[in-house]
């Protein structure tokens, strides 16, 4: 086995156990509000608050005080991303796993990639190819199985639960949207040490009430612990190390392992289950994802041989 072999062997582990970090999110979130009471719009910010402090505390320590430093012009951007798609994204995505579960959240979430698409052609004018619009249409349909809103369900998700969820897909593409105007200036742990940061100040003034929470368990603050260090900052570490190492493109097809992952915890853990149409839908979702993912050349290929 060659070199690059290698290499991309351990970038799609790296991948693969991002994403298992990623999918242990909704257990936590359900462990510290079950725990504390804690409102979805305080645990979000909280947990952009810890990773803040910690990925500071980090780049401090390994002495990278030079990444630190941005143009002014770009922090409305940084501003920007911090609020939609750290400080929006984690409220929603809250309100998302303790409305519609763990699995259900995370399936409807990887919808993301076709938010992306979608307003890259309203801001960009990028255009919408066939095998893109194919994806929309896999993806919405795969969408309304989920959601069982076509009464195949003997338990329905709201339209309010839909619409949350919906929402913290489109904050969570909005990632993608605003990496792409910043990346090319700065490292990733730059942009996340300030988004997280941004992302903590928009969601400050909804703390007015109780800015501080009640004394927490040893254990509570444990399970806190996991979704800053596991969930947070151990996903994004591994999936950018990954990145290094595979095509942008690969890295998002293998990103969706993140359902599996989610669904098998939250049915270990919480005893959820997708019934046989959500997970029809779910299996609609992921390969619109990955058809809108799998490289240009290699799709026409698979195309040729059929």
């Amino acid at each position: 086995m060659s070199e690059r072999d290698d290499s991309k062997g351990i970038g799609l582990l790296l991948v693969v156990l991002a994403t298992a970090c990623w999918s242990s999110s909704g257990l936590f979130i359900n462990l510290v509000v079950r725990g504390s009471g804690i409102s979805p719009w305080g645990l979000a910010f909280w947990r952009d608050l810890g990773t803040f402090t910690c990925l500071l505390a980090g780049m401090l320590l390994l002495g990278s005080r030079e990444r630190l430093r941005v143009k002014r012009r770009d922090l409305p951007w940084l501003a920007a991303m911090g609020a939609v798609s750290i400080g929006l994204f984690h409220v929603t995505w809250n309100m998302a796993v303790l409305i519609n579960g763990v699995a259900v959240a995370t399936v409807i979430q990887s919808n993301a990639p076709v938010f992306v698409t979608v307003m890259a052609w309203l801001l960009w004018r990028e255009p919408l190819t066939r095998r893109k619009l194919i994806a929309i249409v896999l993806a919405f349909i795969g969408t309304v199985l989920i959601s069982r809103l076509n009464g195949l369900g003997a338990r329905q998700i709201t339209l309010f639960g839909l619409l949350i969820a919906l929402g913290a897909a489109f904050a969570y593409g909005g990632l993608s949207l605003f990496g792409k105007k910043l990346i090319g200036d700065y490292g990733p742990w730059t942009i996340l040490l300030y988004a997280f940061g941004f992302g903590a100040l928009i969601l400050l003034p909804f703390q007015i009430r109780v800015v501080i929470p009640r004394p927490l368990s040893t254990q509570i603050m444990g399970y806190y612990a996991g979704l800053i260090l596991l969930s947070t900052i151990s996903g994004f570490a591994l999936y950018t190390s990954g990145l290094r190492r595979l095509q942008a493109s690969v890295a998002a097809i293998v990103a969706t392992t993140e359902v599996p992952f989610a669904a098998t915890v939250s049915y270990i853990a919480l005893g959820e289950r997708l019934n046989g149409w959500q997970m029809l839908g779910a299996v609609l979702i992921v390969s619109g994802v990955v058809l809108l993912s799998w490289p240009r050349a290699g799709f026409r290929s698979m195309v040729a041989g059929a």
